[in-house]
This record gives C-alpha cells, structure tokens and sequence, in this order.
C-alpha cells in the first residue's frame, strides 16, 4: 500500500489537547528528566533521558499508537545504572513531528540511526514493544553499527497479525467505556493491561486514536528466515503466553533456531503488554540480559 501523506493530527486544537494530556502522562516517570529533540531526514523526534551520565545506553520504542510514558514501570528499575531514552517513534502520535514518510524497513532504520547519531549514542541497548520491537530487530538488520543488543518484547515481525488481534484492539476500546470499578476484571480476562493502567497514560492513548490519522502504515512485515539468521547481536525476545499478536512457542522456537545469539522467555500470566502487566519480571529479564551483554 501506498503511502502519501505523513501522520498528523485533524486540527491544532486537537493537537494541543492531546499535549496537555500526553505531559501529564509524563509525570508517571520518575524524575528528573530532560527532553531533546533530534532532527532527521524524516522529521523532528522527540526523546526523554533519565538516569545517569554514564553506563551504557538503554533506548526505548513504545508501540503503535502509544508514547513514552507507556514504559513508566521500566524508567526507574532500568535508569539506575544507564542512561534511558524514550523516543516518540515517528508516525504515531506525540511530540515527535512527521516531515516525510518511511515507507519501508530501510527508512524506518535511517531515521531511527538518525536519531541515535543526533544523541551521540554507541553501544545501545534498543528494546522495543509491538511495533516498537519490529523496529528494534529492523534495525538489527538494517542498521546494527551502533547497537550492543536487541531487546523485543512481544514483536512484531516474527509472523502475520492475525484477525484475533484486531479483535482483541476492538474489545478494549469497548472495554475502556465500561465503568471504571470493571475494568481491572475485564483487563484480566482480556490480557489487556490499558484497563487497568493508570487514567493519565491512557487519556492521550484515547485521544490519539480519535484524532490523530497516521500515514498508512502496514502491518509490520514478517523478517525472513535470512534476515533473522543475519543479526550478528544479543537478542531477547520475550513473549507473553496469552499474547493476542502472537503464538508464543511458534515464535520462541523460530527465534531459537534462526537467531544465533538469542534467549527467549514465554511470561505465563502476561498477554501483549507484558510490560505493563508483569513489570517487576520484565525488568529484571531486561535488567541482566543489558548487564551480560555490556560492551
């Protein structure tokens, strides 16, 4: 499919109600914490740091349709001994402004090499979610030189999205219009932690999805058997076992016999956002998987 026009939100005020939101999902994060900008070929993108000066660098890329503050449980457990960086991924609603589209896996890594270069950064640990973790094994792939590892949870990328995905999307959007006090319990059945994610991370969430209109954007191609078996980096993979997107074995046993330096790991009680769902576990995955592979 075509791509012609790049994201956008329908009106300025539906822009700046959405920022206001968005900052006040910031404020889940611990702080203190800065925030950069980064030009590129392909727009503006906006990052936020935490954590110290030194140790090896950790970059975020929250999923589609989400932003930053999607990571809050990770920010602190990872930022004690490394620099974080959350980047707003192009294309998706944030601070992060879209000037032209990247319609396929080599623009998607030039823009995100881009960004690393722009922040001075070697020796990163890129992890991602979904889509963010599609772009994570992209740029293994594509554009590995400044990477120490990968880091994907629950990715994108490893076969086709099934119908039942969709599904899932549809059902929680239903679900977040049932009284509060349910939610948590439809979460649980859904394995869907936005239902019982905290108002402020899913306020812009909402309002994203209402009034932002990405590029037309794909589902996430599936990497060949040669383009896994070329990543030459440390790669996590972690999936959950109720994940909407994916068949969990099916995936944990393709990466295992096609990724020369990888470790997998099924969460049992977690679905697609098991980072939100079992963070204390996910943590510490990411937290000694980063301290064995340190450059």
């Amino acid at each position: 499919m075509t791509r012609t026009s790049v994201g956008h939100f329908v009106s300025e005020q539906s822009r700046e109600k959405f920022l206001t939101a968005y900052d006040r999902a910031m404020d889940l994060w611990p702080g203190p914490r800065q925030e950069i900008d980064v030009e590129t070929s392909y727009g503006t993108v906006h990052v936020h740091r935490y954590g110290p000066r030194k140790g090896s660098p950790i970059v975020l890329l929250h999923g589609h349709a989400g932003h930053a503050s999607n990571w809050y449980p990770q920010v602190a457990a990872l930022g004690e001994q490394h620099p974080v960086y959350a980047i707003d991924t192009l294309d998706d609603p944030g601070r992060s402004t879209q000037r032209l589209v990247a319609p396929g896996p080599a623009e998607n890594a030039a823009w995100i090499q881009e960004v690393l270069a722009g922040l001075g950064l070697e020796g990163v640990h890129l992890a991602g979610l979904s889509h963010g973790g599609w772009l994570a094994l992209n740029q293994a792939v594509h554009a590995p030189d400044r990477l120490a590892s990968v880091l994907a949870l629950d990715p994108g990328g490893f076969e086709k999205v099934p119908a039942r995905f969709y599904a899932h999307m549809i059902a929680g959007l239903f679900g977040l219009l049932a009284p509060r006090r349910f939610r948590p319990a439809l979460g649980r059945a859904l394995a869907n932690p936005a239902l019982s994610a905290p108002p402020e991370m899913i306020a812009p969430l909402m309002l994203g999805m209402r009034t932002y209109k990405p590029s037309r954007r794909p589902a996430a191609r599936v990497f060949t058997d040669e383009e896994l078996g070329a990543i030459n980096l440390p790669v996590l993979v972690l999936v959950g076992k109720r994940s909407a997107l994916l068949r969990p074995r099916r995936v944990a046993d393709r990466a295992t016999r096609l990724i020369p330096k990888v470790r997998t790991r099924i969460l049992p009680k977690a679905g697609h956002g098991l980072n939100l769902e079992q963070p204390g576990i996910v943590n510490d995955e990411m937290s000694r998987f980063i301290e064995d592979h340190v450059l």
